[in-house]
């Protein structure tokens, strides 16, 4: 069977195309033209150039069903935010005889942004973090201020709707970043129209990730995992197998309520007082840990796209240890310390410190030349210019990336969609 990908830049669609290989698949992949993780594998077939989601929502399906007819491809697999163009255009990826696993997209238009997300936790009663919209400069400031950046150590993170990759959260913990965020704000027309922005207050304790998967509002799989150390910009250099029985039950409850098909992911805190959703994300997100922990998240949404339902999968095994080394190593370079990136470089190989019992989840090498050189790349680079890093991240965020102006796009052609009917 063949598989195309929607995105090839990415993280999670890295670590797909190693999961549908391995049973049997041929995997091929959708990217701008540019740096690109799914072509650096042999796992991956090959990668079609389609522009990018968010400069172009609707250019990026045409050019997708276009690749996906001349190669014969039988499932459109949502491994990023294309899932939103996705979601609207269900009937036409049907029509040219594809299968795929999305919500309906007044489900996706629920948690879609982060301050509908807000609002649609709430309503379902799923924890949060306490939390204010702002919808101008001065209720910025005035959340802001009641929730004690006027004081130390009382820091706030201010998110604004559309933001992938921590792109889009900036964390305030002074009136002098108050003021620049206003600023910026003010410079970047945020408040402009309807615009509004969620003050969020910060939840002491660990950073669990959580996937599921969904057919037709019931939950099939299930996985948690503790983000043990953090790599570049906030990703996981490191995981831990988590149960985490409490977060299942509100996946499921939210899952339920919204009818979601296909996957589903969240960043949840696990705070004095209990699990605080702090991020919700709309696709599948990096399944590797998953499957070394017995969930095979990715075949779950294979066969929710084929059939419409999946058997549901046993509770994972808690306990496993993965990384990517890449994430570390970038993350190092974030820093600008050479010794740093060797440290983390010789630790994987000597297999020592964090890297002890612990499996590469992003570029294994078994079965798979080319697997190790996005890291061999990225390692020689970041030790000759720590500052590479940002070429590596940048790069791949902007291929897969939802902007606001194309989510504002698909919005309209929605609402255009439902009073033409």
């Amino acid at each position: 069977m063949l598989i195309m990908l929607s995105d090839g830049a990415g993280l999670t669609s890295r670590q797909a195309a190693t999961v549908l290989a391995r049973t049997g698949h041929q995997v091929e992949a959708l990217c701008p033209r540019g740096l690109s993780l799914c072509r650096m594998t042999r796992h991956v077939r090959r990668v079609h150039d389609v522009p990018a989601v968010g400069r172009d929502p609707f250019g990026w399906l045409g050019a997708s069903l276009a690749v996906a007819e001349r190669r014969g491809a039988d499932v459109l697999l949502a491994v990023q935010e294309q899932v939103a163009v996705m979601a609207l255009e269900q009937d036409r990826i049907e029509a040219a005889g594809l299968a795929t696993a999305v919500p309906s997209f007044p489900a996706l238009a629920q948690v879609q942004d982060k301050v509908s997300a807000y609002r649609t936790l709430d309503r379902i009663g799923v924890p949060q973090p306490p939390s204010v919209i702002a919808a101008s400069a001065a209720e910025l400031v005035e959340a802001a201020g009641q929730a004690g950046t006027a004081g130390p150590g009382r820091p706030v993170f201010v998110k604004t709707p559309i933001g992938t990759a921590s792109a889009g959260v900036r964390r305030v913990g002074s009136q002098a970043d108050l003021r620049q965020l206003v600023a910026d704000y003010e410079s970047l027309g945020v408040f402009a129209g309807s615009g509004s922005v969620l003050v969020q207050q910060p939840v002491a304790g660990p950073l669990m990730m959580v996937q599921a998967v969904f057919a037709a509002g019931a939950l099939v799989a299930f996985h948690g995992c503790e983000r043990v150390r953090e790599g570049t910009s906030g990703g996981a250099s490191h995981k831990l197998g988590r149960r985490l029985p409490d977060v299942r039950e509100h996946m499921a409850r939210l899952g339920a309520a919204l009818k979601w098909h296909g996957a589903l992911s969240a960043d949840v805190i696990l705070g004095p007082d209990g699990p605080c959703f702090i991020d919700i994300n709309p696709r599948l997100v990096e399944p590797a840990n998953a499957l070394a922990s017995g969930v095979d998240l990715t075949g779950a949404l294979v066969e929710v796209a084929l059939t419409g339902t999946a058997r549901p999968q046993p509770d994972a095994a808690p306990g496993v240890r993965t990384h990517q080394l890449l994430l570390a190593v970038l993350g190092a370079a974030q820093h600008g310390r050479r010794r740093d990136v060797a440290r983390e470089l010789a630790g994987a190989a000597l297999h020592r410190g964090s890297y002890r019992g612990s499996r590469e989840e992003l570029t294994p090498a078994r079965g798979d030349l080319l697997g190790p050189v996005p890291v061999t790349v990225a390692g020689l680079a970041a030790l000759a210019w720590p500052s590479i890093w940002r070429q590596f991240v940048g790069g791949s965020a902007g291929a897969y990336s939802l902007t606001p102006a194309a989510w504002s796009e698909l919005t309209k052609a929605a609402q255009a969609c439902t009073a033409a009917s």
